[in-house]
């Protein structure tokens, strides 16, 4: 990290209300609501949460033209034991063909509560290899706080070629995270909240934390009010404090690799370099008993 003031290195990653509102028009933009909610199951079920697609959201208002994304649906392997992992290259190039994303367009990607749904997509948009994308700031709260026009009209794209050039460095498994406990070069982040961070929480089995990993819940990287993302400053200062700017390489996780890509998607807007997210995060970690978890 250089000593120059903290700043997004790629402003074209973050577009505002105003210019999106502007341009609704532009045949080039390809918007999706990539919504998707939790819900959370009682404290030891076998899993920490069900997921509900957004696509009720989606019907009942959206940003007029914009399609949708079903995370799990159609972007997650079907037969994982886990939620949301990444799916092969072949089945992500088929879903995002289907939605129009292809050469020549700009991917503009928003949700409805935490800015993580998007920043999901925007990373394994990155991830394979289209750099085209950008997470609108705010979201969904702030499109609607600006008053601008809504519609329920189902919306699509014209079919077009998607092809991947895959970034395997963009998401690691398990034995990354484990070789990197011991590696004074690499800094790893947990994304989850402090309750869960410390093991006061048991929502994904064996509580507690990857060992020597550090917290930046992805909430306190919002502003709580606006739903925006930081200003620079701020969010620098919060991984500083934590010491990642001293590392060489960092490696972010939460529950189930969704809340780890907005600290991933701000790291990599501050000027990190060499950030990996760890695809099934603690949903994996903590029921592998052979894995070392910490508390406290």
């Amino acid at each position: 990290m250089s000593a120059e003031a903290p700043h997004y290195r790629y402003p074209e990653a973050i577009v505002e209300t105003d210019w999106l509102a502007t341009n609704l028009d532009d045949p080039t933009l390809r918007i999706f609501d990539c919504t998707t909610h939790l819900i959370y199951t009682p404290e030891g079920s076998s899993d920490p949460y069900t997921v509900k697609s957004g696509r009720e959201d989606y019907e009942a208002g959206h940003i007029p033209g914009a399609d949708f994304l079903d995370l799990q649906g159609e972007l997650s392997v079907q037969d994982s034991p886990y939620r949301f992992t990444l799916p092969p290259a072949a089945q992500f190039a088929d879903a995002m063909s289907r939605h129009g994303v292809g050469d020549g367009v700009r991917v503009i990607l928003y949700s409805t509560g935490n800015a993580q749904w998007a920043t999901r997509i925007w990373w394994m948009l990155r991830a394979f290899g289209f750099d085209n994308a950008a997470v609108l700031n705010g979201g969904w709260q702030k499109w609607q706080a600006d008053g601008y026009p809504v519609s329920t009209s189902p919306a699509s794209y014209p079919a077009a070629t998607f092809n991947p050039q895959p970034r395997p460095d963009l998401f690691v498994g398990k034995d990354a995270v484990l070789a990197a406990i011991d590696d004074s070069h690499t800094c790893t982040i947990n994304a989850l909240g402090e309750a869960l961070h410390k093991g006061d929480d048991k929502r994904y089995g064996r509580p507690g934390r990857v060992p020597g990993s550090v917290n930046i819940p992805a909430a306190s990287l919002l502003d709580p009010e606006t739903n925006r993302l930081l200003e620079p400053a701020a969010a620098a200062k919060h991984f500083a404090d934590a010491g990642s700017d001293k590392a060489e390489r960092i490696i972010t996780y939460c529950g189930g690799g969704i809340a780890a890509t907005l600290d991933a998607f701000l790291l990599h807007q501050l000027g990190y370099k060499h950030i990996a997210v760890y695809d099934d995060s603690m949903s994996e970690w903590a029921k592998d008993e052979s894995l070392p978890i910490e508390t406290g």
